[in-house]
């Protein structure tokens, strides 16, 4: 057996912050180590006459407070296990042991690992005096954040927001730039030292920009942002894009919102998708961000039609697109490497076809062809049906057997409509020499919908150009010549230079 170690709370500040029977633990004790003397009940107990034992050369010899805090862990761990049974060992921490004390968890862990008894006291924490001094009741919402690990996604505006751990003008800087992320830089905060401790107590309200200007931070500094109802803060977030989206669904909400199915905004979606794609191929960030946003609101629709009928909600659809990324990306979340692109996308396929297993989609019958969504574009489709074939085996050799399927394919198109064919006949021939000449694309590492897209915007570039040429004549696209429209594109051709 080991000694057991006691865990007391010294509360926020002096002793008036120290409870009676924390501070009668304390006078029968035989041995007190603190994690720092710099706390300012540590002066009025040795003023008292305890002896405390510190642990803050531990703080000079690391160069992290995560290092720190496991010395002084493992160092306790060792004086239990070098002590007696039935004696005991005092840790005493600032505040109360449960709030922002690294060590106390540690501890928890460790000495449940290793069968020494540990016992946790509490004590007032600095939130009490926060509660009082900054005046908000915590019932209204409220939470308390790590200086060291503040992101976007723990900032709540609807919430009173507690900011501990500022330990000095590093630290409030970087918290200032987390909260900037959220809210505006003329934001009211409050900067707290030493609250409730007499004579050493300060409150300043700053605007949010100015936070890293404010002197005096220390072990006894807090950040305060009280919360808000601000729409604006709140624009900026997933959950009020999900709060709009409902109302509009709403008895209360747009008419025509309402009156949405699947089916009648189908189309909605596959104009979004290509608007985006518009914008990527005019590299134009701005419109982009707009058009994503439009995309976005088709996918927040279509989740909230089922999320009234109790299927899944948009939630749901995140959970989902998580667990897959995880499962599919071992090389990142798992034990698996990938050097390359390559091996990243090896990675990918091979978690594709093990989803399947697991799912029960993996059965017998199935085409290799299976996955390949139905209402793709033809050529887009044509190109994937070919790679899905060419993996097991079904393919050329060489690009140039490709380029002799495709003179044979427009050898029958030809003859098709000189001895006029019927017209699906013809229809089918042409459709032909399109799927041949998208197996080109995959031996010279293009992806055709782009090659065609591409070819589309030169020749609408060229063809506008031969409007304006016309136009500066004194002519229109009406009343000119196949002749003169020709030599306009043919001086485009060298004006734009593209190929």
């Amino acid at each position: 057996m080991s000694t057991a170690i006691t865990v007391v709370g010294l509360g926020s500040g002096g002793e008036d912050q120290l409870t009676l029977g924390i501070l009668k633990r304390l006078q029968k004790a035989s041995r007190i180590y603190v994690r720092t003397l710099d706390h300012p009940v540590c002066k009025d107990l040795e003023n008292l006459h305890l002896s405390l034992t510190s642990f803050d050369s531990i703080y000079e010899a690391k160069s992290s407070f995560p290092e720190v805090y496991d010395s002084i862990a493992n160092e306790l761990i060792q004086l239990a296990k070098q002590g007696t049974v039935g004696e005991e060992i005092v840790y005493a921490v600032p505040g109360h042991p449960m709030v922002a004390e690294a060590t106390v968890g540690l501890l928890k862990e460790r000495c449940a690992e290793q069968g020494i008894p540990l016992s946790i006291l509490g004590g007032e924490s600095f939130l009490d005096e926060a509660f009082i001094r900054l005046g908000f009741d915590p019932i209204e919402g409220f939470q308390l954040l790590d200086a060291g690990v503040i992101d976007r996604e723990l900032l709540q505006p609807k919430l009173h927001t507690v900011i501990g751990q500022v330990y000095d003008v590093f630290t409030a800087s970087d918290v200032k730039l987390s909260l900037m992320e959220v809210y505006p830089d003329d934001t009211k905060i409050i900067v707290g030292h030493a609250l409730g401790i007499e004579g050493q107590e300060v409150i300043q309200e700053v605007e949010l920009y100015e936070l890293d200007r404010v002197e005096g931070y220390g072990n006894l500094s807090l950040i305060y942002i009280p919360k808000s109802d601000n729409e604006q803060l709140t624009r900026r977030t997933f959950g009020r894009l999900h709060e709009i989206v409902e109302i509009l669904r709403s008895p209360e909400g747009c008419p025509w919102d309402r009156e949405q199915t699947h089916a009648s905004i189908r189309k909605n979606l596959i104009e979004e998708t290509y608007e985006v794609l518009e914008t990527i191929d005019d590299d134009d960030p701005d419109h982009m961000k707009e058009e994503l946003g439009d995309l976005l609101l088709q996918i927040m629709l279509h989740s909230q039609m089922e999320e009234e009928l109790g299927t899944f909600d948009v939630y749901d659809v995140i959970q989902g697109l998580n667990d897959k990324l995880i499962f599919r990306h071992p090389h990142v979340f798992g034990d698996n490497k990938a050097e390359d692109a390559g091996e990243a996308l090896a990675n990918w396929e091979a978690m594709k076809v093990e989803e399947k297993k697991l799912k029960g989609q993996a059965k017998e019958g199935t085409s290799i062809l299976d996955g390949v969504p139905r209402d793709l574009p033809a050529l887009m489709k044509a190109y994937k049906l070919q790679k899905k074939a060419s993996k097991v085996g079904f393919d050329w050799d060489r690009v140039e057997d490709v380029f002799i399927k495709v003179e044979e394919e427009l050898s029958e198109l030809k003859e098709a409509i000189k001895l006029n064919y019927a017209a699906e006949e013809q229809m089918l021939e042409l459709g032909d020499v399109l799927f041949a000449t998208a197996n080109i694309s995959r031996f010279i590492g293009v992806d055709p919908e782009e090659a065609l897209a591409a070819t589309n915007r030169k020749f609408t570039r060229r063809f506008k150009y031969i409007e304006s040429r016309l136009a500066e004549q004194g002519k229109t696209i009406e009343d000119s010549t196949l002749e003169e429209m020709e030599a306009c594109w043919q001086e485009a051709k060298q004006e734009l230079k593209d190929y």
